[in-house]
C-alpha cells in the first residue's frame, strides 16, 4: 500500500472474542479467598493467567480479597520490572479523519476542532522542542485519514530519527494510527519503529457497531485483526487497548486476555503492551462527557491490578488522562509506562499558531505536569525512571524479549539502562532540584546490585563515561 485507504479484506474471518462464555464467566462472583489466592500465587510464579482465572479476580468484590489482588500486583511488578517506570511523550501528527467515531473530538462531522497536519519542517521544531526538554521516546500519533498512509508514516517517522538537537535524540518511536494491510505494515516497520499500537476501542461488537458509525473504522474484524496483519509483516511490538467507559470494563479487560491468547497461539508472543485509557472530555463531543459505563477510580484500580497479574510480562501504560494521585498510586499496581509533560495538540509543542491547543486536541488532559517535575517526584518515591531502548535497539523485541524476560533478566538489561538514560537526563537538562532528587536514586539503586555481580563494575564504568561527555551507552 503507497497511498490512500486499504482493501478491508476480512473474508473468512471470524471474531476470536467468545462474547457469551466472557459473560457468562463475569456473572460467577467470587467469595473464596483460598482460590484467589492460588490463582495469585500462579501469576506470582510469572505466569500468564487462563480467562476464568483472570474473570474470578475480576469479579472478587470483598475489601479484604481486593486488598489481597493489590498487594500480588505490587508484589509481581517489583519481582519483574523492580522500581523501573519507563517515560515518553505523545506527538500528534495529525488530527483529519474520515471516522465518526461518536467518542471522539477528531470526528469528521466534529465541526468545533481545528484541523491540522504537520509539514516535515513543523514536526522537526516539535521533536526538537521535546529533545531540549530531555525526551527519548516519542509516540506518533495520526488520525485515521487517506493522507496518513504507509509512505506518509514512514517519512515522519524517518524526519524524526533524523532530528538532532545538542545531546538531544529520539531513539525509539512508537506508532499510534489507523490499522494498515500487510504491505502498509512492511512498510513502516522499515522505518524503523518500535511498538504500532492500535486500540480495539471495544470488544463487544454491538457497542462497537453503536458507537463507530461510518468510516475507515467502522469494520471490527479488519481493525480485530491488525495484530496478525502487522506480525506477519515482521512486527513483533504490537500494543493493543480498550477505552474504558464504552461498555462494561470487565469485559474489555477479559477480551483483552482473550486476545493476547489469540497472539500467543498464532504467533508465539502476546502484545508487548496493553493500555486501558478512560474517556475524557473533549471538544464538541457531547458523549465524551457521559460516557455510558463510567468506570470509579476504585474499579479502575482494581482492573489495573488484575490485569498486571493476569499478564505479568506485558507492558502497562496509563497516560496523563488520569489525574497525578492515581496515577502516582496506579503505579505501583503494575503500570511500567507513563507520559509526562504531554501536550495533545497538533503542533503544540513548538506553539507556532495562536490556536490553542485544545481546539486540535483529541480530549482533555488531566496531568499537566512537566517532564522535569515528573522525574523528581517519582525519584523522591523511590521509583527509577528510565528511557531505555536499548533491548529494541539490538533486536530484544517480540518472542527474543520474552527469552530474556521470563528467566528474570529484564532487571539485569532495564535497571543498568535505566539508571544511564536517567544519568544522561540529570546531566543535560534536568533542574537542580530534579538533578538532587535522581542522583540520590541512582546511588540509591546502585547500592541494591550486589558487589559480586559482574555487570555491576562495568555499570560504574559507564557511568564514569556518561559524565565525562559519552552518551547512548547500554547494555
Amino acid at each position: 500500500m503507497s497511498s490512500g485507504l486499504p482493501k478491508l479484506d476480512v473474508e473468512g474471518l471470524e471474531s476470536f472474542i467468545p462474547e457469551a462464555e466472557i459473560q457468562e464467566l463475569l456473572s460467577k462472583k467470587t467469595t473464596d479467598i483460598k482460590k484467589v489466592r492460588e490463582i495469585i500465587a500462579k501469576s506470582l510464579d510469572k505466569n500468564r493467567l487462563n480467562p476464568d482465572e483472570m474473570a474470578t479476580l475480576l469479579n472478587a468484590d470483598d475489601p479484604e480479597i481486593v486488598e489481597e489482588i493489590k498487594e500480588g500486583a505490587r508484589t509481581l511488578k517489583k519481582r519483574i520490572y523492580g522500581n523501573r517506570i519507563v517515560l515518553f511523550a505523545p506527538l500528534y501528527v495529525g488530527n483529519d479523519c474520515i471516522n465518526n467515531c461518536t467518542y471522539c473530538g477528531f470526528r469528521k462531522s466534529n465541526l468545533d476542532v481545528v484541523r491540522k497536519t504537520l509539514t516535515m519542517k513543523e514536526l522537526e521544531k516539535e521533536v526538537t522542542t521535546l529533545e531540549n526538554r530531555g525526551h527519548k521516546r516519542l509516540i506518533l500519533v495520526y488520525g485515521e485519514h487517506p493522507k496518513y498512509d504507509a509512505d506518509f508514516i514512514y517519512d515522519t517517522v524517518r524526519t524524526v530519527y533524523g532530528t538532532k538537537s545538542g545531546n538531544g535524540e529520539i531513539r525509539r518511536v512508537n506508532i499510534n494510527a489507523a490499522p494498515f494491510d500487510v504491505e502498509g505494515f512492511r512498510k513502516i516497520k522499515s522505518a524503523g519503529i518500535g511498538t504500532f499500537q492500535v486500540f480495539q476501542e471495544t470488544y463487544h461488537q454491538e457497542t462497537y457497531r453503536a458507537v463507530h458509525p461510518s468510516g475507515l473504522k467502522a469494520n471490527y474484524l479488519w481493525r480485530l485483526f491488525a495484530f496478525d496483519r502487522a506480525m506477519e509483516a515482521g512486527i513483533d511490538d504490537v500494543g493493543m487497548g480498550a477505552l474504558i467507559g464504552l461498555y462494561n470494563h470487565k469485559f474489555e479487560a477479559l477480551s483483552m486476555l482473550y486476545h493476547t491468547i489469540h497472539l500467543e497461539e498464532k504467533f508465539g508472543v502476546g502484545p508487548h503492551t496493553i493500555s486501558f485509557p478512560r474517556i475524557e472530555p473533549a471538544i464538541g463531543t457531547d458523549y465524551a462527557n457521559h460516557p455510558p459505563y463510567q468506570t470509579s477510580d476504585e474499579d479502575f484500580m482494581k482492573m489495573i491490578a488484575v490485569i498486571r497479574l493476569a499478564v505479568p510480562y506485558t507492558g502497562m501504560i496509563l497516560t496523563a488522562r488520569e489525574p497525578v494521585k492515581l496515577r502516582n498510586e496506579a503505579i505501583g499496581y503494575g503500570i511500567s509506562q507513563i507520559d509526562a509533560g504531554s501536550d495533545i495538540g497538533v503542533g503544540a509543542y513548538a506553539q507556532e499558531d495562536e490556536v490553542s491547543s485544545d481546539k486540535k486536541s483529541q480530549f482533555v488532559l488531566s496531568d499537566n505536569r512537566s517532564l522535569d517535575q515528573v522525574i523528581g517526584e517519582l525519584c523522591e518515591a523511590d521509583f527509577l525512571p528510565s528511557f531505555c531502548t536499548g533491548c529494541y535497539r539490538l533486536g530484544r523485541t517480540g518472542e527474543h524479549f520474552m527469552e530474556f524476560a521470563k528467566p528474570g533478566f529484564v532487571k539485569r538489561f532495564c535497571t543498568p539502562n535505566a539508571i544511564l538514560t536517567l544519568t544522561e537526563y540529570l546531566l543535560d537538562y534536568a533542574s537542580p532540584d530534579t538533578k538532587q532528587k535522581g542522583m540520590a536514586a541512582i546511588e540509591r539503586e546502585i547500592k541494591q546490585i550486589p558487589d559480586d555481580n559482574p555487570q555491576k563494575a562495568t555499570l560504574l564504568e559507564r557511568l564514569e563515561q556518561v559524565k565525562a561527555g559519552k552518551r547512548d551507552l547500554f547494555f
